[in-house]
Protein backbone atom coordinates (compact mmCIF):
# COMPACT_ATOMS: atom_id res chain seq x y z
CA UNK A 1 0.00 0.00 0.00
CA UNK A 2 2.64 2.88 -1.33
CA UNK A 3 0.08 4.71 -2.68
CA UNK A 4 -2.58 7.05 -0.39
CA UNK A 5 -6.17 6.58 -1.03
CA UNK A 6 -8.23 9.50 -1.26
CA UNK A 7 -11.76 9.23 -1.81
CA UNK A 8 -14.70 11.61 -1.98
CA UNK A 9 -18.15 11.26 -0.98
CA UNK A 10 -20.22 13.58 -2.63
CA UNK A 11 -23.68 12.36 -0.47
CA UNK A 12 -26.97 13.68 -2.01
CA UNK A 13 -25.26 16.76 -3.34
CA UNK A 14 -24.70 17.90 -7.07
CA UNK A 15 -26.47 17.17 -10.24
CA UNK A 16 -24.88 16.15 -13.94
CA UNK A 17 -24.38 19.72 -14.45
CA UNK A 18 -22.39 19.85 -11.25
CA UNK A 19 -20.49 16.79 -11.27
CA UNK A 20 -18.83 17.35 -15.06
CA UNK A 21 -18.02 20.70 -13.83
CA UNK A 22 -16.25 19.65 -11.11
CA UNK A 23 -14.10 16.91 -13.56
CA UNK A 24 -13.32 20.15 -15.60
CA UNK A 25 -12.18 21.60 -12.62
CA UNK A 26 -10.40 18.60 -10.67
CA UNK A 27 -8.71 16.60 -13.80
CA UNK A 28 -6.51 18.98 -15.25
CA UNK A 29 -4.52 19.10 -11.62
CA UNK A 30 -4.20 15.48 -11.53
CA UNK A 31 -0.53 15.91 -12.45
CA UNK A 32 1.96 12.62 -12.89
CA UNK A 33 3.63 12.83 -9.36
CA UNK A 34 -0.17 13.53 -7.62
CA UNK A 35 -1.45 10.11 -9.68
CA UNK A 36 2.12 8.39 -8.37
CA UNK A 37 1.21 8.99 -5.34
CA UNK A 38 -2.42 8.77 -4.98
CA UNK A 39 -5.57 6.40 -5.87
CA UNK A 40 -8.40 8.42 -6.31
CA UNK A 41 -11.92 7.62 -5.88
CA UNK A 42 -14.82 9.58 -6.39
CA UNK A 43 -18.50 8.39 -4.85
CA UNK A 44 -21.17 10.08 -6.81
CA UNK A 45 -24.80 10.22 -6.64
CA UNK A 46 -26.43 7.48 -8.76
CA UNK A 47 -27.41 9.64 -11.66
CA UNK A 48 -24.04 11.10 -12.04
CA UNK A 49 -22.63 7.62 -12.28
CA UNK A 50 -22.69 6.74 -16.22
CA UNK A 51 -22.22 10.43 -17.08
CA UNK A 52 -18.74 10.94 -15.75
CA UNK A 53 -18.05 6.99 -16.23
CA UNK A 54 -15.57 7.77 -19.23
CA UNK A 55 -13.98 10.94 -18.39
CA UNK A 56 -13.13 9.36 -15.18
CA UNK A 57 -12.10 6.18 -16.77
CA UNK A 58 -9.60 8.34 -19.02
CA UNK A 59 -8.20 10.85 -15.85
CA UNK A 60 -7.56 7.53 -13.77
CA UNK A 61 -10.04 8.06 -11.17
CA UNK A 62 -11.97 5.22 -9.74
CA UNK A 63 -15.89 5.60 -9.55
CA UNK A 64 -17.58 4.59 -6.54
CA UNK A 65 -21.00 4.03 -6.23
CA UNK A 66 -22.54 5.41 -2.22
CA UNK A 67 -24.78 2.20 -1.92
CA UNK A 68 -25.96 -1.35 -3.81
CA UNK A 69 -28.51 -4.04 -3.10
CA UNK A 70 -27.13 -6.92 -2.81
CA UNK A 71 -29.82 -9.14 -4.51
CA UNK A 72 -30.04 -9.71 -7.98
CA UNK A 73 -33.20 -8.07 -10.48
CA UNK A 74 -36.56 -8.14 -8.92
CA UNK A 75 -38.71 -6.16 -7.22
CA UNK A 76 -37.05 -3.89 -5.28
CA UNK A 77 -38.07 -0.56 -5.87
CA UNK A 78 -35.78 2.24 -5.72
CA UNK A 79 -32.87 -0.35 -5.20
CA UNK A 80 -29.83 -0.62 -7.48
CA UNK A 81 -28.17 -3.94 -8.53
CA UNK A 82 -24.78 -4.63 -8.42
CA UNK A 83 -24.93 -5.78 -12.25
CA UNK A 84 -26.04 -2.03 -12.75
CA UNK A 85 -23.25 -0.84 -11.08
CA UNK A 86 -20.75 -3.01 -13.12
CA UNK A 87 -22.57 -2.13 -16.37
CA UNK A 88 -22.21 1.79 -16.05
CA UNK A 89 -18.11 1.41 -15.02
CA UNK A 90 -18.34 1.28 -11.05
CA UNK A 91 -15.35 -0.32 -8.92
CA UNK A 92 -15.95 0.39 -5.86
CA UNK A 93 -19.04 0.25 -3.40
CA UNK A 94 -19.49 2.16 -0.09
CA UNK A 95 -21.03 -0.50 2.30
CA UNK A 96 -22.27 0.74 5.75
CA UNK A 97 -21.65 4.64 6.04
CA UNK A 98 -22.82 6.19 9.30
CA UNK A 99 -25.77 7.58 7.79
CA UNK A 100 -26.78 4.80 6.28
CA UNK A 101 -27.37 2.59 9.15
CA UNK A 102 -28.52 5.97 11.38
CA UNK A 103 -31.23 7.35 8.90
CA UNK A 104 -32.35 3.78 7.10
CA UNK A 105 -31.71 0.80 9.77
CA UNK A 106 -29.33 -0.56 7.97
CA UNK A 107 -27.71 -3.79 10.46
CA UNK A 108 -24.59 -5.42 10.49
CA UNK A 109 -26.11 -8.62 9.31
CA UNK A 110 -27.57 -6.87 6.07
CA UNK A 111 -24.16 -4.76 5.18
CA UNK A 112 -22.78 -8.29 5.41
CA UNK A 113 -24.68 -9.60 2.95
CA UNK A 114 -23.84 -6.27 0.63
CA UNK A 115 -20.24 -6.82 1.44
CA UNK A 116 -20.52 -10.62 0.14
CA UNK A 117 -22.58 -9.53 -2.87
CA UNK A 118 -19.89 -6.58 -3.93
CA UNK A 119 -17.22 -8.98 -3.60
CA UNK A 120 -18.84 -11.46 -5.56
CA UNK A 121 -19.49 -9.25 -8.59
CA UNK A 122 -15.66 -8.33 -8.88
CA UNK A 123 -16.17 -4.93 -7.12
CA UNK A 124 -14.14 -3.64 -3.75
CA UNK A 125 -16.85 -3.03 -1.02
CA UNK A 126 -15.50 -0.12 1.39
CA UNK A 127 -17.13 -1.14 4.24
CA UNK A 128 -17.30 1.47 7.14
CA UNK A 129 -17.45 1.97 10.72
CA UNK A 130 -17.09 3.96 13.35
CA UNK A 131 -18.70 5.12 17.33
CA UNK A 132 -21.14 7.81 18.22
CA UNK A 133 -20.04 10.27 20.72
CA UNK A 134 -21.81 8.84 23.24
CA UNK A 135 -19.92 4.99 22.60
CA UNK A 136 -17.22 6.63 22.66
CA UNK A 137 -17.64 8.64 25.95
CA UNK A 138 -18.86 5.76 27.29
CA UNK A 139 -15.23 3.93 26.55
CA UNK A 140 -17.00 1.57 23.84
CA UNK A 141 -15.54 2.10 20.79
CA UNK A 142 -13.47 -0.37 20.48
CA UNK A 143 -16.51 -2.72 21.61
CA UNK A 144 -18.70 -0.93 18.81
CA UNK A 145 -15.64 -1.12 15.92
CA UNK A 146 -14.99 -4.42 16.65
CA UNK A 147 -18.60 -5.86 16.73
CA UNK A 148 -19.52 -3.96 13.00
CA UNK A 149 -16.06 -5.21 11.67
CA UNK A 150 -17.01 -8.85 13.10
CA UNK A 151 -20.36 -9.09 12.05
CA UNK A 152 -20.14 -6.73 8.52
CA UNK A 153 -17.10 -9.37 7.41
CA UNK A 154 -18.87 -12.73 9.03
CA UNK A 155 -17.18 -15.53 6.73
CA UNK A 156 -15.88 -12.97 4.99
CA UNK A 157 -11.50 -13.60 4.92
CA UNK A 158 -10.36 -9.68 4.67
CA UNK A 159 -7.94 -8.87 2.15
CA UNK A 160 -6.57 -6.65 0.05
CA UNK A 161 -10.13 -7.12 -2.14
CA UNK A 162 -11.75 -4.65 0.42
CA UNK A 163 -11.56 -1.97 2.33
CA UNK A 164 -12.81 -0.61 5.99
CA UNK A 165 -13.66 3.31 6.32
CA UNK A 166 -12.92 4.50 10.06
CA UNK A 167 -15.42 7.06 10.49
CA UNK A 168 -15.90 8.51 14.17
CA UNK A 169 -19.77 9.22 13.84
CA UNK A 170 -19.13 12.14 15.98
CA UNK A 171 -16.94 14.34 13.69
CA UNK A 172 -19.09 13.78 10.49
CA UNK A 173 -20.03 16.90 9.11
CA UNK A 174 -19.41 18.28 12.85
CA UNK A 175 -16.61 20.27 12.19
CA UNK A 176 -15.18 17.98 14.94
CA UNK A 177 -11.94 15.55 14.18
CA UNK A 178 -10.20 12.99 15.96
CA UNK A 179 -6.73 13.63 16.90
CA UNK A 180 -4.15 12.35 14.72
CA UNK A 181 -3.54 10.12 18.31
CA UNK A 182 -6.67 9.21 17.81
CA UNK A 183 -7.18 7.90 14.73
CA UNK A 184 -4.05 6.23 14.46
CA UNK A 185 -5.13 4.65 17.40
CA UNK A 186 -8.20 3.04 16.10
CA UNK A 187 -6.53 2.35 12.97
CA UNK A 188 -4.00 -0.20 15.02
CA UNK A 189 -7.07 -1.55 16.39
CA UNK A 190 -8.62 -1.80 13.34
CA UNK A 191 -5.56 -3.34 11.78
CA UNK A 192 -5.12 -6.31 14.79
CA UNK A 193 -9.16 -6.84 14.17
CA UNK A 194 -8.33 -7.70 10.79
CA UNK A 195 -5.33 -9.38 11.32
CA UNK A 196 -7.76 -12.22 14.26
CA UNK A 197 -10.24 -12.37 11.37
CA UNK A 198 -7.55 -13.08 8.14
CA UNK A 199 -5.41 -15.92 6.99
CA UNK A 200 -1.78 -16.04 5.43
CA UNK A 201 -1.01 -12.25 7.06
CA UNK A 202 -3.48 -11.13 4.04
CA UNK A 203 -5.21 -8.40 7.06
CA UNK A 204 -2.17 -6.55 6.00
CA UNK A 205 -3.36 -6.09 2.56
CA UNK A 206 -6.42 -4.05 3.71
CA UNK A 207 -6.48 -0.39 3.41
CA UNK A 208 -7.83 1.90 6.46
CA UNK A 209 -9.12 4.70 5.14
CA UNK A 210 -9.99 7.62 7.76
CA UNK A 211 -13.37 9.75 7.47
CA UNK A 212 -14.63 12.62 9.38
CA UNK A 213 -14.44 16.17 8.30
CA UNK A 214 -11.24 15.52 6.39
CA UNK A 215 -10.01 19.07 5.37
CA UNK A 216 -6.81 20.15 3.41
CA UNK A 217 -5.82 21.73 6.76
CA UNK A 218 -6.03 18.36 8.86
CA UNK A 219 -4.84 15.77 5.90
CA UNK A 220 -1.59 16.36 5.87
CA UNK A 221 -0.88 15.41 9.47
CA UNK A 222 -3.42 12.53 9.00
CA UNK A 223 -1.53 11.07 5.47
CA UNK A 224 1.21 11.06 7.39
CA UNK A 225 0.92 8.26 9.67
CA UNK A 226 1.50 4.94 8.46
CA UNK A 227 -1.23 3.37 9.87
CA UNK A 228 -3.60 5.69 8.00
CA UNK A 229 -4.09 4.22 4.63
CA UNK A 230 -5.66 7.31 3.21
CA UNK A 231 -8.76 9.32 3.51
CA UNK A 232 -12.85 9.33 2.94
CA UNK A 233 -13.52 12.58 2.81
CA UNK A 234 -16.99 14.27 2.64
CA UNK A 235 -17.79 18.37 2.31
CA UNK A 236 -13.99 18.77 1.28
CA UNK A 237 -14.44 16.67 -2.07
CA UNK A 238 -17.32 18.63 -3.25
CA UNK A 239 -14.75 21.56 -4.16
CA UNK A 240 -12.25 20.34 -6.80
CA UNK A 241 -9.25 23.22 -5.17
CA UNK A 242 -9.97 21.50 -1.93
CA UNK A 243 -9.76 17.81 -3.11
CA UNK A 244 -6.81 18.56 -5.42
CA UNK A 245 -4.80 20.22 -2.26
CA UNK A 246 -5.92 16.34 -0.15
CA UNK A 247 -4.26 14.61 -2.71
CA UNK A 248 -1.09 17.39 -3.28
CA UNK A 249 -0.52 16.89 0.63
CA UNK A 250 0.57 13.63 0.06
Amino acid sequence: MKRKIIAGNWKMYKTMTDGLAFLDAFVPRCHREMMEKCSLILAPNFTLLASMAARCREAGIALAAQNCHPGGEGAYTGETSLAMLVDVGVSHVLVGHSERRALFGEQDNFLNQKVKAVLAAGLVPILCVGETLAQREADAAGTVVEKQLRQGLDEVVPDGRLMIAYEPVWAIGTGKTATVDDARSMHQFIRQCLRSLAVDGKGEDVPILYGGSVKPANAPGLLAEDEINGVLVGGASLNPEDFARIAESV
